[in-house]
């Protein structure tokens, strides 16, 4: 009965829309009062012990290196490179909104920041250069949630905080899915725009744009060629990451004033105080659980009903993609990561690779209605109606998903790197 209240009051407040911090304050009190030994004052304990490590650093200072650079011309600079080299491959001006989507979501390591960036630029430029706008929505959309995978990405931070699984592999890792993704994509959009050129070879076109994206281009190159190379932790990486965004943004680029960067430090500042009392709540019932031994009663549980590897994999990509319809991704990681990643290793699947697996998953919720965050963003960024942008992105969708099935039955896609460090 106890555990019966527990998933009603849940559901309750998810019906009532209440904020997450709300739903997992609500759910870890309940369960140190019914469960645990009533004092509830342990949940802040529990909580602050958790938060109490220098990996969790890194979750602010990415973000707050992805604001810098973000608000600064970061996006047209990347734009304008991709643009030149390819001009003359068919179908180029689509290709070049991919790469631009992949390169700049590893700047920001965020979906919806990388989608508004580059859709604010590539969007009309697609439709003035003869494509679709079924086609150009979808692209933008699609790729935008390169954002999620492609390191640094706050969601395999948080993946790896929450099972305590390195976030330098984690970011390694997730190289290999990023650019098969990358190259599905490239590839239907040369088939389904096989006539459309914007230009042929222009090598002092690629110079001025090298000369003037080298430095944006160079960030992603910084952060994990430091963690490939052991040179940085994931921690270290996020802090040079904000170091070397502010030089380039005050000092090389000059886009961004004193006054911007204060702005930015006021709204990076606004949106960790948002997320880091979410994360304490979500550590503290970790911590619960794992006391408690519910992890390793649900594995005992699980290896009775599925005995084997493949129908595992199978079962846990249809669960994950169904709670991608329904549950952001952010709440996703917080609640199921510590309580999956278990049964997932006790089926002898890498924690690593399982991590890969679970976000590749819940990037393809960003564009499953009813609550894909991308198809929500887009309805505002290009003023289309919820079904438009639905039917616009189903063949991404369906590309996406031929990539989970590579990345979820490949574990090489995503371990080789790691296991070659």
């Amino acid at each position: 009965m106890a555990t019966l209240g527990l998933i009603a009051m849940v559901l309750a407040l998810f019906v009532l829309r209440q904020n997450l911090v709300v739903v997992l304050g609500m759910a870890a009190g309940y369960a140190y009062l019914v469960w645990g030994d009533g004092a509830v004052a342990n949940i802040v304990i529990d909580g602050w012990d958790a938060l109490n490590r220098e990996v969790l650093l890194s979750i602010p200072l990415y973000i707050l290196a992805g604001s810098i650079m973000s608000r600064g011309t970061m996006a047209e600079r990347l734009i304008r490179l991709m643009r030149a080299l390819t001009a003359p491959i068919p179908g180029g001006l689509a290709i070049a909104t991919v790469l631009s989507c992949a390169v700049f979501a590893a700047i920001s390591g965020s979906s919806v920041v990388t989608l508004l960036a580059v859709g604010s630029v590539m969007y009309p430029a697609l439709l003035q250069a003869g494509y679709s706008k079924s086609y150009a929505i979808g692209a933008l959309c699609a790729a935008g949630t390169l954002g999620i995978i492609v390191p640094p990405s706050i969601p395999l931070i948080l993946y790896g905080v929450m099972t305590q699984t390195s976030i330098a592999d984690l970011f390694i890792a997730g190289i290999g899915p990023a650019l098969l993704l990358v190259l599905l994509m490239s590839a239907y959009a040369i088939s389904r725009n096989w006539r459309l050129r914007i230009g042929g070879f222009s090598l002092r076109e690629i110079g001025l744009a090298l000369r003037h994206g080298i430095w944006a281009l160079f960030m992603p190159v910084l952060i994990l060629g430091g963690i490939y190379s052991g040179y940085f932790t994931a921690t270290e990486s996020a802090a040079v990451a904000v170091v070397y965004a502010i030089l380039v943004e005050l000092f090389i680029h000059r886009d961004l004033g004193l006054r911007g960067m204060y702005e930015t430090f006021g709204e990076t500042t606004k949106l960790l105080g948002a997320l880091f009392p979410v994360l304490m709540f979500a550590l503290a019932l970790n911590v619960f659980l794992t006391y408690e031994q519910v992890p390793e009663m649900l594995v005992t549980w699980l290896s009775g009903v599925i005995t084997d590897r493949t129908s595992f994999l199978i079962v846990m990509n249809l669960f994950l993609l169904l709670v991608g319809c329904v549950m952001d991704i952010g709440s996703a990681i917080l609640i199921l990561s510590p309580i999956l990643q278990p049964i997932a290793e006790a089926q002898g699947i890498d924690p690593v690779h399982f991590g890969i697996i679970m976000i590749v998953n819940l990037e393809i919720g960003y564009l499953t209605p009813p609550l894909g965050l991308n198809i929500i963003v887009a309805m505002s960024a290009f003023r289309e109606e919820f079904w438009t942008i639905c039917r616009a992105v189903l063949p991404f969708l369906a590309i996406m998903v031929v990539g989970l099935i590579v990345v979820t039955f490949w574990p090489d896609l995503s371990l080789y790197l790691v296991q070659q460090r």
